[in-house]
């Protein structure tokens, strides 16, 4: 398995408050991790690359050779609840902090099995022979489609679409939300924020896929990004099995 990240301010903003985590584990798993902070400038900083860093830590402490998909899934639930405590507790002493929070999408990639864990609207897609998105966005807008009261084309162009219902750090609890996704050889797993999402569709994202070698992906996905109004930080990890 062969993963590549890469992180871009993107054209508009004067920071950039996303941030990820690639790490080898011992029997050669992969995990990535990848978050995308709110909060002011300083403080989604602070949120997002606290939040990869405490996850990293955790997920690399307590992984184990022959570890099951449930194994893998409560170790990754419980270390974003354990990030989750960490940035919120910082943003109750830190008064320029208050409110301060992330996104998260974390993925353990093994041989076996892949399990995806993730708190609001930075996803996890599989491209292979079509692409399919993995993750459900915790939002506003997707309240509103699994509702009937928008489609998919009128959440794009939304007010709120960028209002999310669930966020790390910014209460004292957190509910993650685990998938499984079986990743074949030749399939690619992409962990991105909406940075990339919001500006590329998924047919762009397949055919840049598709089209570049697996360690310019990333590169390739945010100057497309760019090229299309680049609006937002953008952030992207691939993780290529075979």
């Amino acid at each position: 398995m062969r993963s590549y990240g890469k992180t871009d301010i993107g054209l508009r903003r004067s920071s950039n408050q996303d941030a990820f985590s690639i790490c080898m584990l011992p029997d050669g798993a992969i995990l990535a991790v990848v978050c995308d902070g709110m909060g002011g400038a300083n403080a989604g900083n602070v949120a997002s690359k606290m939040a990869a860093e405490a996850i990293s830590k955790f997920v690399e402490r307590s992984y184990r050779l022959g570890l099951s998909f449930d194994g893998a899934a409560a170790l990754l639930n419980n270390a974003i609840i354990s990030a989750n405590i960490e940035v919120y507790d910082l943003s109750l002493k830190d008064p320029n902090l208050k409110g301060m929070g992330t996104t998260v999408v974390a993925a353990i990639v093994t041989n076996d099995f892949t399990v995806i864990s993730h708190v609001g609207d930075s996803r996890a897609y599989i491209v292979g022979n079509e692409i399919r998105q993995v993750t459900r966005d915790h939002s506003v807008v997707q309240s509103l489609i699994e509702s009937g009261k928008l489609t998919p084309e009128q959440a794009r162009v939304h007010p709120r679409k960028n209002v999310i219902t669930r966020a790390l750090g910014t209460e004292e609890d957190v509910l993650p939300e685990n998938n499984r996704c079986d990743l074949s050889v030749g399939e690619t797993l992409l962990l991105c924020t909406d940075g990339l999402s919001n500006y590329v569709d998924t047919s762009g994202i397949k055919s840049i896929i598709e089209s570049t070698q697996a360690e310019a992906v990333a590169e390739a996905l945010i100057n497309e990004a760019n090229k299309n109004g680049g609006g937002d930080n953008i952030t992207v990890v691939t993780v290529k099995k075979g």
